[in-house]
This record gives structure tokens, C-alpha cells and sequence, in this order.
């Protein structure tokens, strides 16, 4: 049979809904907001796949950098590596008005999940708050944790498509080593005072060769569970240069956390469990340059994902459409590199000369 992207791409929202009143039952204000998001999300998936049927793939899910800049120097952070997010005043980014015109093109195509990162998106407090008038669209904002205060605590109560994801590396230790002193102990204080006064919040834990296991843990899990956590994001590690490659994830630690993953959603019925990219055997490749999702960097430039920085149109010359329909894009979904097999980490960080060809070949 097949493999069917939209197929694919509608279960995946359905159950990830599941998943999230299943999760929040205790919740009434959340459960209510997901009840009423859930019927946009089943128009979403009609409107995408009669997309579809004219031969137009959409995806369910768009990656927002909104800002290039960010509070922190974290190690090994990809955004940095690649000049992505720098400590200089940024220039030419997209305005408040701009990212809005974006998410109302985004709800028009049918796309149900907008992630909104960085550098660190909250520095982006007018981006936040034209998100937060799109209800008919979930918005995880992919944060270091380290901006949050009462404005944005009450931003986000009143707002429940807005979720915070923190990013926590681990214990105390591993967690200030690569983010900066006192931050883990930001990071704990900011959920307690979530789970206190009942708003949803999720991690975001990057993970390698090296410390799945740890990550996995029982005894980390439940931690994080008895903060309050409802969405845990296990970010595969994407390399940032050649030195790096020995850190990225294999078949055998894939094939580990679906297998993990499939017993903690059992354990844990008030948790969502969520990787990415996630099982590529499972979804047919590699989900970028439009086939799961696509990404639009903080001058606007369309991209296949955040780890391949490369982009042959801008969304201030062109709709989102046009660019989900770019010749990059095109190439990449029709030319097979997604459905390439690779030994670990990011098939189009192994196929970077590949994609820097088909750009050469534009000009």
C-alpha cells in the first residue's frame, strides 16, 4: 500500500488531541479550550486534503523563528552555529503585522500547529500577542523559560493556545553547565508557580547517543510529571559541524524511545509524549520541506527545517503557498534525499552538498 502523507499527518493531530484531553480532564478551563480546538483542527484536515487532491501537499505543522535574537549562549545551540541567532541588534525581521498576516495565511491552508522559537521567542512579546488571538491555532512556544513573568503568566491563562515548552537538558548540573548558572532553578520555579495556578505547560528535552537513557529515566520522568509537566518533546540532536556527529542519534536509540515512548503514554495517561522528527520509517521520511512541516526563519525566509538553513524564497515576496511550492521545496519532496536512508541525526545535514546544488543550480 501507499504510504499517504495526509493520511498520516490527520491521525497524527487526531491523536495527539487524544492524547491532550486525556491529559487535561482536570483541567476545565484547558479541557474546554481543547474541545472547541479540536473542531478547527477537523477542518483544518478537509481543507488540507482538498489541497491534496489538486495535487498541493499541506502540511498540519509550521516552525516560526520569530526572533534571531537570544538572552542565552547555550552549547552546542544549531542557531548560533549556523548565525541563525546572534547577539547583534537584529535587522530586517518580520514585523508583529507581518508573523500575523502569516498565521492568518497558516489557519486559510489549513495548518493546525504553529511552533514559535528563536533565538528566544518571548523576547517577541508582539508576535505572542497577535498569536494569541488565533484560536483556531496551537501555538507551543519553545522557550528557554528565562523571559517568563506575570504579564506572560496572565497572557497565557487567558490564552490557552499559547503553551510554553521549557528547555531542560537534564538535572541542575548538565542543565547550567549548557544554559548558564541558575537557570535550572528559573526553570523549576516557573513550573511550580504553572502547575499552582493551572496552566499547561510542556519540556522540550534534546536528546543524544550519550544521555537518552538518563532522559528516559523513571526517576526523571516522574519528576517532571509531579512539576506538572503535560508534553514532553524529545528533540532529537541535530549536528552543528562535523565534530558533532558522534552525539547524534542512531537507528538503536530511535528504535529505544518508540519503544519507551509507547510505554510511558500507558504509564502516564495525564501526559502527551511527543518526539521529532520522530519515527521517519513510521511517517514515510524525512517530514521537512513541506511534507510534515516547513520552516520560516525571522527575515522570512521559507525553509525545509530549522537544521537545513537554506531557503530559495522569502514569504515578503511570496504567499505561503507559493513558497510550501518553491523550487527547493519541490526538489527536495520529488528528488527522493528525504526518503534517503542516513546514518543518524539529520538526513539533510548528511545531503547539505545536495541541497546546495539545487540552490547553485537556481542562480
Amino acid at each position: 500500500m501507499d504510504f499517504d502523507i495526509q493520511d498520516y499527518l490527520a491521525g497524527g493531530v487526531e491523536i495527539i488531541l487524544k492524547d491532550a484531553m486525556r491529559a487535561t480532564l482536570k483541567n476545565p478551563k484547558e479541557s474546554l479550550f481543547l474541545l472547541k480546538f479540536s473542531k478547527h483542527a477537523k477542518k483544518a484536515t478537509k481543507i488540507r486534503r482538498k489541497y491534496a487532491k489538486k495535487g498541493k501537499n499541506i502540511p498540519a505543522f509550521l516552525i516560526a523563528s520569530i526572533t534571531s535574537s537570544c538572552n542565552l549562549h547555550c552549547t552546542g545551540c544549531y542557531s548560533r552555529a549556523h548565525d541563525a541567532c546572534n547577539d547583534d541588534k537584529p535587522q530586517k525581521q518580520l514585523t508583529d503585522d507581518e508573523w500575523e498576516d502569516i498565521f492568518r495565511q497558516a489557519k486559510e491552508l489549513g495548518i493546525s500547529f504553529i511552533v514559535l522559537g528563536g533565538g528566544e521567542p518571548m523576547l517577541r512579546r508582539d508576535v505572542i500577542l497577535k498569536a494569541s488571538r488565533h484560536h483556531e491555532i496551537l501555538f507551543p512556544i519553545f522557550t528557554n523559560g528565562t523571559m517568563l513573568d506575570e504579564e506572560y503568566y496572565d497572557l497565557l491563562d487567558k490564552n490557552r493556545n499559547l503553551v510554553p515548552v521549557l528547555s531542560i537538558e537534564g538535572n541542575e548540573d548538565v542543565t547550567d553547565f549548557r544554559r548558564g548558572k541558575g537557570v535550572y532553578r528559573q526553570l523549576i520555579d516557573s513550573m511550580k508557580y504553572m502547575r499552582k495556578n493551572n496552566i499547561i505547560f510542556g519540556a522540550s528535552l534534546t536528546f543524544t547517543k550519550e544521555n537518552l537513557p538518563t532522559l528516559l529515566s523513571d526517576e526523571y520522568i516522574s519528576q517532571l510529571h509531579d512539576l506538572g509537566c503535560k508534553v514532553l518533546f524529545f528533540i532529537e540532536y541535530v549536528p552543528v559541524d562535523a565534530d558533532t556527529v558522534n552525539l547524534a542519534p542512531g537507528n538503536e536509540e530511535r528504535e529505544l524511545l518508540l519503544n519507551e515512548i509507547n510505554c510511558l503514554r500507558q504509564e502516564y495517561s495525564d501526559m502527551i509524549f511527543l518526539s521529532f522528527p520522530g519515527d521517519e520509517k513510521t511517517s514515510g521520511g524525512c517530514l521537512a520541506a513541506g511534507r510534515g512541516f516547513f520552516h520560516i526563519n525571522s527575515h522570512g525566509g521559507a525553509e525545509p527545517c530549522p537544521a537545513s538553513p537554506y531557503s530559495d524564497v522569502n514569504v515578503n515576496d511570496a504567499s505561503l503557498i507559493e513558497a510550501l511550492n518553491s523550487n527547493l521545496f519541490k526538489s527536495l519532496r520529488d528528488g527522493g534525499i528525504l526518503m534517503d536512508d542516513h546514518g543518524g541525526g539529520c538526513v539533510l545535514f548528511e545531503h547539505k552538498d545536495d541541497v546546495e546544488r539545487i540552490l547553485k543550480d537556481e542562480r
